[in-house]
C-alpha cells in the first residue's frame, strides 16, 4: 500500500492556501497529508491551522540567527524531520538560500499572485493595475533562489475589469489561486509533474508553456501563449 503523499507547508500569514489544502484532503479530493507547518512568525495563524489538523508545527525567528543561511539551515532541518515529498511555500515571505533550494531541487513549490514572469515581489495587484494589463492571475512554480523566478508549472488567468482596484482584483485572483494550487498538487502527488534540471515535465514530456486552469478547475496544456 502506497503511503500518503507528504506535504510540508511554509507560511508567514493567515494560511488561506494551507486551509484549502487541508479542506481538500478532508474532502478526499487530494490524496495527501500535511505532515508539518513551519513559519518565520510565531503568531502566524497558519500555525494554529496546522496544529488543529494534527500536523507538526514549528516557528523560528530569523532575528535569532546570525545570517539567512544559518536560519534556513535550522529551519529546513526541522522540515526534513517530517520527511516531506514536497515543500509548499504558501504565503511564505522570505527568500530561501541557494544551498537549501539546491538540496531540494524540484521538491519546493511556491504560489505567487501574478502571471509570472510579470509582477514579481509584493503588491502584485497594484502593479498589474498600474501597468494597464488586461489579464492578471496566479502562478504555481518550482522554487529557485531568485525571487519568484523558478520554472512555472501552471497558471490561472483573471481578467482585469473596468473600475477594478487592488482589493477587488486580489479577491478574484484568490478565488482562482486556491483551485490552481490544488490542481497542481494533485498532478505532483500522482507523479505527473516533475523537474528535470530547469525544465518542467508533464507526463514525462517537456512542458514549454505553463498548464492553464480551465473553468472546470482542471489543468490543461496550451498550444500558444494566451
Amino acid at each position: 500500500m502506497r503511503r500518503p503523499y507528504r506535504i510540508a507547508v511554509l507560511a508567514s500569514g493567515r494560511g488561506s492556501n494551507l486551509q484549502a489544502i487541508l479542506d481538500a484532503i478532508a474532502q478526499g479530493s487530494l490524496d495527501a497529508v500535511v505532515a508539518g507547518v513551519f513559519s518565520d512568525k510565531a503568531d502566524a495563524p497558519a500555525l494554529a491551522k496546522g496544529r488543529e489538523s494534527g500536523a507538526v508545527t514549528a516557528s523560528l525567528s530569523p532575528r535569532a540567527f546570525a545570517s539567512r543561511a544559518d536560519y534556513d539551515e535550522s529551519l529546513f532541518r526541522l522540515v526534513d524531520d517530517v520527511h516531506p515529498d514536497l515543500i509548499v511555500c504558501a504565503g511564505y515571505m522570505r527568500l530561501v538560500s541557494e544551498r537549501e533550494v539546491a538540496a531540494r531541487n524540484g521538491k519546493m513549490l511556491n504560489i505567487h499572485p501574478s502571471l509570472l514572469p510579470a509582477f514579481k515581489g509584493l503588491r502584485t495587484h497594484q502593479q498589474a493595475l498600474d501597468a494597464g494589463v488586461s489579464w492578471h492571475g496566479a502562478s504555481v512554480h518550482f522554487v529557485s533562489p531568485e525571487l519568484d523566478g523558478g520554472p512555472v508549472i501552471a497558471q490561472a488567468r483573471v481578467p482585469v475589469l473596468p473600475g477594478d482596484n487592488a482589493d477587488r482584483l486580489a479577491q478574484r485572483v484568490l478565488e482562482r489561486e486556491h483551485p490552481l494550487l490544488l490542481a497542481s498538487l494533485r498532478l505532483l502527488a500522482a507523479g505527473r509533474i516533475d523537474l528535470a534540471g530547469s525544465q518542467v515535465r508533464f507526463d514525462g514530456r517537456a512542458l514549454h508553456l505553463p498548464l492553464q486552469l480551465d473553468p472546470d478547475q482542471r489543468l490543461v496544456e496550451q498550444e500558444t501563449t494566451p
